[in-house]
């Protein structure tokens, strides 16, 4: 059901051009390994279909402080109001994917 979603509601956001997603890594330089892990994963695995949807939803989740976002990736906590969008969940679930293995 993810995936299904996911591809929905990324077909109606349109894809990141190179310099956007130049940006966005920018932005998503963080001060734990452990969060930059996670993030390095994500864009080896989703960059060449990011969306703008997808920028919003990782921009909101990079205002957080390292540690509430390492919660959240880790499955500690989940997103509450104002985080608690479809957008951050949607990348959220993406961010997750492949972090199990990334960080014990």
């Amino acid at each position: 059901m993810g995936e299904t979603s996911t591809t929905a509601c990324a077909a109606a956001s349109p894809l990141l051009d190179e310099r956007a997603l130049s940006r966005l890594h920018w932005r998503c330089r963080r001060g734990l390994l452990e969060n930059d892990l996670f993030i390095e994963q994500f864009f080896s695995r989703f960059e060449p279909q990011l969306t703008q949807r997808h920028a919003d939803g990782l921009m909101a989740l990079m205002d957080l402080a390292d540690n509430d976002l390492l919660d959240l990736l880790l499955r500690r906590r989940e997103p509450q109001a104002p985080l608690d969008t479809p957008e951050v969940h949607e990348v959220l679930g993406m961010l997750r994917q492949g972090g199990s293995t990334a960080v014990p």
